[in-house]
């Protein structure tokens, strides 16, 4: 009687050259993935500072052009709910949300300037808001940031006949309307943007509503 030879031996174990590939391969993906997140974090700590000085710039010039080149700036910081003129030790005074107040030559206040923003028709709308917090007449607004869409909803910053119609305008609230109008807390709204238009407005009674309250109590405060 023939005898049946099995097929299959023992199972095939690594070769020690087959260990070292996978170790090399593991070394080489650690070793070039701690690089990239080296030269990612040095890229972003060179460039942190440009980036904070720009937009720090860009503030103030947003804050210039919508108090109308003011003679002089003070600048107030939220700290909890209340205005303060300084900063807890060790805040970020980038990062810090400020009221910036503008006076002309003689000393006079001529209004106040504030961040705001909510969302438009594509796009979230923010803006720098320029209004006296006494009598809530608007000195103007610059758009900070905004996506909406090209030739219709970016109008908000690109047709200054729009911009000009909110100077003087009280904000008690704002309210927007389609035809031309004379109404002291009224303006008319872009024709084809009227979703942008009423964002900006939005803003605007946001800014005024949330800003005016936390002023009043500072002035009756400091008895400025």
């Amino acid at each position: 009687m023939t005898g049946h030879q099995h097929g299959g031996g023992a199972p095939a174990t690594p070769t020690p050259d087959a260990g070292s590939s996978t170790a090399r391969l593991l070394f080489t993906l650690a070793f070039f993935g701690a690089l990239g997140g080296g030269i990612l974090a040095y890229t972003y700590q060179k460039t942190l500072g440009p980036i904070r000085k720009f937009a720090g710039e860009k503030v103030e010039v947003a804050v210039k052009e919508v108090l109308g080149a003011p003679a002089t700036l003070d600048t107030l910081y939220l700290v909890g709910d209340k205005l303060s003129k300084t900063l807890p030790q060790g805040a970020d005074v980038l990062e810090a949300t400020k009221v910036f107040i503008g006076y002309n030559g003689k000393g006079e206040q001529i209004g106040v300037a504030v961040e705001e923003f909510t969302p438009g028709f594509s796009s979230e709308v923010h803006l720098m808001v320029g209004f006296n917090p006494a009598t809530t007449a608007l000195t103007g607004f610059k758009v900070l940031s905004q996506t909406e869409t090209p030739g219709l909803g970016d109008k908000i910053e690109k047709d200054p006949s729009f911009m000009t119609r909110f100077v003087g305008k009280l904000a008690n609230p704002l309210k927007g309307t389609k035809s031309a109008t004379t109404d002291a807390s009224t303006v008319q709204t872009i024709t084809g943007a009227t979703i942008s238009s009423k964002a900006v407005i939005k803003v605007i009674n946001k800014a005024v509503g949330t800003w005016k309250p936390r002023l009043d109590a500072y002035a009756k405060e400091s008895g400025k």
